[in-house]
């Protein structure tokens, strides 16, 4: 099982995971295949209260987690090397939490590559992007009744995921990873006083600032060493 589809819900924001659940697929001449049979889907108690903010997004309530595993019993499915999420990188934390290695993972995130095909959208949650590629049907209305629950959102990141590998023609895994590499890479900065204004437009003096950042988003800096090297 060489690539997932994973999500994750968690008692409070950048929490633990009291809901993981993943989907094995494969992307093959530019199909991607997924068989609903396969997906995983656990509850697990994490010893914490449930924030009523994270309650109130997945509705996962105390008493559903009673006589559930322990969060730190998660494992990956063995040889798992890509792990596809919308926002993924909040959903490989919250699995290294549960002391997964995720050193040797490549994170594939559905969002940076949404914002990259559908750049002019409203909004690129996964709602939005489903009502966006749907033109707003009845089918979409009743495939979201579901949305902010782990096993759905994983359906429901897939249908984005068919539409993203069709507009930007990947034909593979790999090629759908680099492509998501490189739509992370920011091209203005989203933070500070120069807010808003592209990155080959910053200061030197600027730039030469947030490199020295320890804490600066990976991204963030390769956008940066590139408008150095230019």
């Amino acid at each position: 099982m060489q690539a997932i589809i994973l999500d994750t819900e968690t008692h409070t924001l950048n929490g633990l995971p009291i809901e993981i659940a993943y989907a094995p697929i494969e992307i093959d001449n530019g199909k991607l295949s997924l068989d609903k049979k396969q997906i995983f889907d656990q509850l697990y108690q994490v010893g914490q209260p449930i924030s009523y903010a994270a309650m109130a997004v997945h509705h996962i309530l105390e008493s559903d987690l009673i006589d559930q595993p322990f969060y730190n019993e998660f494992q990956l499915p063995a040889e798992t090397t890509y792990i596809i999420g919308h926002n993924v990188d909040y959903d490989v934390a919250a699995i290294a939490r549960c002391g997964v290695d995720i050193s040797k993972l490549k994170p594939i995130c559905t969002l940076a590559l949404a914002r990259h095909v559908w750049e002019d959208a409203e909004a690129h949650n996964i709602s939005a992007l489903i009502y966006l590629i749907s033109k707003g049907s009845d089918k979409a209305r009743e495939m979201l009744k579901g949305a902010h629950r782990a096993d759905a959102d994983i359906i429901l990141t897939a249908n984005i995921l068919m539409h993203i590998i069709h507009q930007l023609n990947i034909q593979n895994i790999e090629q759908l990873y680099l492509a998501s590499e490189e739509a992370r890479i920011p091209k203005s900065i989203t933070f500070g006083k120069h807010k808003g204004t592209a990155i080959q437009d910053l200061p030197a003096d600027y730039i030469q600032w947030l490199m020295r950042q320890e804490d600066l988003d990976p991204y963030l800096r390769k956008a940066l060493e590139a408008k150095l090297v230019k």
